[in-house]
């Protein structure tokens, strides 16, 4: 059974602007692309990549980074109400970002790693395994 990993938006952003942890996230892209680990992006936090992309470069150059990123060798996880509606139920029990209980209840629900660098995630640490950008 291949490991399971999900990319928080942080992690994606911190590649594409080559930040702290630039070199582990291509690695797993990498690994990924070789077919040993299974990577993962919610539609969610690809809304949020986007959103904050298109904020500071405007909409065009955005929709083009978000066409590269759909090139990449991740699984992109829709959105159905049942993980909406869990996603919430996180959101509701511990101060994080709504966009980041996407990431905590994909990762639960695929039993993968989350990787990220936010700091908001050391208040649901004891929920999943989280491996920090450093």
């Amino acid at each position: 059974m291949k490991k399971k990993y999900i990319l928080d938006s942080y992690a994606i952003l911190a590649w594409i602007q080559e930040e702290k942890g630039v070199q582990f996230v291509e690695d797993l892209l990498y690994s990924a692309r070789e077919n040993k680990i299974e990577l993962f992006l919610n539609i969610i936090n690809l809304g949020e990549i986007f959103y904050r992309c298109a904020g500071i470069l405007g909409i065009p150059p955005a929709q083009s980074m978000l066409d590269n990123i759909r090139l990449l060798p991740l699984k992109i996880i829709p959105c159905p109400n049942d993980l909406v509606l869990e996603a919430a139920e996180i959101k509701a029990q511990y101060p994080i970002a709504y966009a980041d209980s996407f990431v905590l209840a994909s990762a639960i629900r695929e039993n993968a790693l989350i990787i990220t660098g936010d700091p908001e995630f050391k208040e649901v640490e004891h929920l999943v395994k989280i491996c920090w950008l450093t």
